[in-house]
C-alpha cells in the first residue's frame, strides 16, 4: 500500500516482507522521480504481513491494515508525519468478519470513514468512525460485491468529494472507476463503464493512490516492488523502485 503527504512532498508505502512503513521525501510535489528514501518505521509487532498504509490528514495519526490479523492499527506520531517518532496507541479495528485477506487503505479526510477490500473475498467494505479518528469506534456500514468486475482486488481509493470509488486488482491489472450517487456510500455505487489497465507499464499492481485534485494516480506493483505515477491517461510520468526497502 501507499499513501502521501497531503502536499505532495513525502511518499509512504508499507510491504509485506519488510512490515514496516517506509518514509520517502520528494523534492518536487507528488513527482516520484525525485523521491529518496528517509527512514521507516517497523510495525510487526501488531501485523506481520501489512498491506495497507494511511494518515490522519495532519499527519499525526497513521494507520496499517495486513493479513496476518485482518485488522487496521492505529499510532500516534509525535511529529505529524515522521513516521520514526510513531507509537501503537493500543487500538485497532478487526475486519475479519466483513473480508477476507483486506488489502489496502483509505481513511476520508475527516477521519469518520475508512474503507478497504477483500482479495480473496473480492467486496469493498465501508466503516464508520464514531469518534473521527479512532478506529477503536469503528463499525462496518457496507460491503460491495465486486467480483463480477475484478477477481483479485488489491486495493481501493476515493475522490476527495466521495462521488467517485476506485478499485485496483491484479486479475485484470484495471483500474475501475464507479458513481456513489450519496457521497461516501458504497450502497449507492454504480459502475462507470470506465476502466483502464496499467498492465503496460507492469502485471501485478497492489496498491493505488489519487492526487487529491485528481490529476494523478500512482500506483504500486508487487512483481518489481515499483511505484508508478500516471498523468494524463495513459501517459506514465514517474517511476520508482523501492524494492530495497520493502
Amino acid at each position: 500500500g501507499l499513501w502521501f503527504k497531503t502536499d505532495g512532498t513525502k511518499m509512504y508505502v508499507i510491504g509485506a516482507a519488510g512490515d514496516a512503513v517506509v518514509e520517502y521525501d520528494l523534492s518536487t510535489a507528488w513527482d516520484i522521480s525525485t523521491s529518496s528514501y528517509n527512514q521507516e518505521f517497523s510495525v510487526s509487532s501488531q501485523e506481520g504481513t501489512p498491506t495497507g498504509v494511511a494518515f490522519k490528514s495532519d499527519g499525526t495519526k497513521m494507520y496499517i491494515i495486513g493479513l496476518s490479523n485482518d485488522s487496521v492499527f492505529q499510532y500516534s506520531l509525535s511529529t505529524a508525519w515522521d513516521v520514526s517518532t510513531a507509537s501503537y496507541e493500543s487500538k485497532s479495528f478487526s475486519v475479519g468478519s466483513q473480508l477476507t485477506h483486506p488489502m489496502g487503505l483509505y481513511f476520508t479526510s475527516d477521519g469518520t470513514k475508512f474503507y478497504t477490500c477483500g482479495y480473496v473475498s473480492d467486496d469493498a467494505a465501508q466503516y464508520t468512525l464514531s469518534t473521527a479518528w479512532d478506529v477503536s469506534t469503528a463499525s462496518h456500514t457496507n460491503t460491495l460485491d465486486l467480483a463480477a468486475d475484478e477477481a483479485t482486488l488489491r486495493g481501493v481509493a476515493l475522490k476527495s468529494d466521495g462521488t467517485k470509488f476506485y478499485t485496483i486488482g491484479s486479475t485484470t491489472d484495471t483500474v475501475r472507476q464507479y458513481s456513489l450517487s450519496t457521497a461516501y456510500d458504497l450502497s449507492t455505487a454504480s459502475y462507470d463503464n470506465i476502466n483502464f489497465s496499467v498492465n503496460a507499464q507492469q502485471a501485478n499492481p497492489f496498491g493505488i493512490f489519487f492526487k487529491p485534485d485528481g490529476t494523478k494516480f500512482y500506483i504500486l506493483y508487487f512483481d518489481n516492488e515499483e511505484i508508478i505515477e500516471s498523468g494524463d491517461l495513459p501517459h506514465v510520468v514517474g517511476l520508482l523502485s523501492p524494492g530495497s526497502q520493502i
